[in-house]
């Protein structure tokens, strides 16, 4: 059977997931009667719920006599590693641009990567059926994107596809009346342009895992391509590790990939796309070759930590009552289990009872923590702390693409507070009342600017942004909140009356009858002050009778602060406390009063 190897790229949310569902469906891989849901390859239950693709998915379609393997890649930048490791298993990609938004900072990062790997792209513009949709225009925005890259004159005569995968229509013409059911014209595009891979099937055997899998029966998995040779189960086989020392193992399993299944096969040559077990320690990068022939492959390279964070065992006084996983050695082996097969994540222990977490962003460790919470985990996390790195003697600090999309009344404050934050504006374009905004940013700037962005511009702006680059440090005091926050002093629940009374003082983020210890933050503070408060107090009852009438309080609703806003909100001298029920911020240091004395002794010092 002849093969294609290809990946789609794309920015969060143009399609891609989708479009692979109905490829799956319109190469005839599934049975009549087989049920399959929507975004199929989107496992994880979080991935199902955010609509984002979270680690790399391998599926394979028959179709004519071809074997197509796909891979659906993660858009988000957290995960861009990911995507440059599977550049290096393909021969072609599907470059997927929303037939609206068209190019954004993501559709750049991921066809950088494509370009630099020197694979064959097809575009595909979807959401074509969208009323907004300017399919031709978002034609000449990709190939200016292809030559701001330095694409090559070749590289320009890109084929085009038109498509809505929601809707399982396909074309190769931008009028939206063309569209036809099926996405046959899209997979003849794939056979006619994509080239076959280059092996050599006589030769031996050269495999890399440039990803990862762990299950509990076989333990960590490595997916990559045969590039010469082939390979047999059972058979023998050499490691050339990352360092250049050599392991000998037994290949217990191989995997191949047909529709959603992963199905045993007994071998694998040179252009196939598999998943091999047997070694426990096998790592990506490293090369799988014949005993006595052992020729390495250059190394992958694999994305460097950005942010990092400190995960502990909750020492709030609620301890226990909504987690049943509570010890330190139970999240350490969670942690260490999903190093296994997360390559850009690192753990390192901190003291006994806590662990630094090291990844590639925000997202890629509030989904860590989310999935924990999932599992029955109790823990404690602190503030994202970019990693600095010593670079010529200079420190440097990691800095980020930004591009922002605002309606023109919003622009003045974004700009404001972006200048605030050490930005520096590349470009600006104005179109029918949006701007468009490309700035650089330090990653620390954008720590707790999402929530702050959303408020400017009445929920009507959209941020995205991607890893750049280190440079040299930007000043220190960005990134920290504006405000203080209202601390519970006292141990209990909620009142109506304590809260209708400290109002005026911030935003809440609880209402009446909530459980609170002393410590927990409850609100925002108008100033830029920490303030403790009392929100436990009762109402003083006496048989007089009050001369003007009760009013029953009416409160405004408190803030609602997800996993990923709390993260982004706390400050060096704070916490989240994450449980399967509930997220709480508190202060590192509970008892007010010793709270005191430690700010005094930094206000002496400082």
């Amino acid at each position: 059977m002849k093969k294609r190897n290809i990946a789609i790229i794309a920015h969060v949310d143009h399609g891609k997931t989708t479009l692979v569902d109905k490829l799956l469906s319109s190469s005839g891989t599934f049975r009549e009667n087989e049920e399959v849901q929507e975004r199929a390859l989107d496992s994880n239950a979080i991935e199902r719920e955010r609509g984002i693709t979270i680690l790399a998915k391998t599926t394979a379609i028959n179709y004519k006599d071809y074997r197509i393997n796909i891979l659906d890649t993660p858009g988000h930048a957290d995960f861009g590693g990911e995507v440059e490791r599977i550049m290096n298993m393909v021969d072609g990609v599907l470059l997927v641009v929303d037939a609206y938004e068209g190019t954004m900072p993501q559709t750049r990062f991921v066809l950088k990567k494509a370009m630099e790997a020197g694979v064959k792209p097809i575009v595909i513009v979807n959401k074509i059926d969208k009323e907004s949709a300017r399919p031709k225009e978002v034609v000449d925005e990709v190939m200016d994107l292809f030559i701001d890259l330095g694409a090559d004159i070749e590289d320009l005569d890109f084929p085009v596809a038109y498509c809505s995968a929601m809707n399982g229509t396909s074309s190769l013409d931008p009028d939206v009346s063309t569209q036809e059911p099926g996405m046959q014209k899209i997979l003849d595009m794939i056979i006619e342009y994509i080239p076959e891979p280059k092996v050599d099937l006589e030769g031996s055997l050269q495999f890399q895992p440039a990803l990862l899998d762990y299950n509990d029966f076989v333990g960590r998995i490595g997916i990559g391509r045969v590039k010469r040779g082939t390979m047999k189960v059972n058979e023998m086989v050499s490691c050339v590790r990352i360092d250049g020392s050599i392991k000998q193992f037994r290949i217990a399993k191989i995997y191949g990939f047909l529709g959603l299944k992963r199905i045993e096969v007994e071998s694998a040559e040179a252009g196939d796309i598999v998943a091999i077990a047997g070694l426990p320690d096998i790592s990506v990068g490293e090369t799988i070759c014949d005993i006595g022939k052992e020729e390495a492959l250059p190394i992958l390279h694999i994305d460097e930590p950005t942010l990092q964070m400190t995960f502990g065992v909750n020492t709030s006084p609620f301890c226990g009552r909504e987690g049943k996983i509570l010890t330190a050695r139970k999240i350490e082996e969670r942690l260490m289990k999903e190093t296994e097969r997360d390559v850009s994540l690192k753990v390192v222990p901190n003291d006994s009872e806590s662990f630094i977490v090291s990844g590639r962003g925000e997202l890629h460790l509030s989904i860590l923590i989310e999935n924990m919470r999932r599992e029955g985990f109790e823990l404690q996390v602190s503030k994202p702390q970019i990693i600095k790195k010593e670079i010529n003697g200079v420190t440097c600090e990691p800095y980020e693409d930004v591009q922002v999309d605002v309606p023109e009344e919003y622009v003045g404050s974004v700009i404001e507070a972006l200048g605030n934050r050490e930005g520096t504006m590349d470009n600006m374009e104005t179109k029918d009342g949006q701007v468009k905004l490309a700035y650089t940013v330090p990653t620390r700037g954008l720590i707790g600017f999402m929530t702050e962005f959303m408020t400017m511009t009445k929920g009507y702006g959209i941020m995205n942004h991607t890893y750049k680059e280190y440079r040299k440090e930007a000043s220190s005091n960005i990134g920290h909140r504006k405000f203080g926050v209202l601390v519970s002093m006292e141990n209990g629940k909620s009142t109506a009356y304590a809260l209708g009374q400290l109002e005026d003082r911030g935003v809440m983020f609880v209402e009446p009858g909530v459980e609170v210890y002393e410590g927990m933050i409850v609100g925002e503070n108008n100033h830029d002050n920490d303030l403790a408060i009392n929100v436990v107090k009762g109402k003083n009852l006496t048989n007089t009778r009050s001369s003007s009438k009760d009013h029953t309080v009416v409160l405004k609703r408190p803030r609602v602060m997800s996993l990923e806003e709390c993260l982004d909100y706390i400050n060096e001298d704070e916490l989240v406390e994450v449980t399967p029920v509930s997220f709480r911020m508190r202060k590192k240091v509970l008892n007010t009063a010793e709270r005191k004395k430690l700010e005094a002794r930094k206000a002496m010092e400082g």
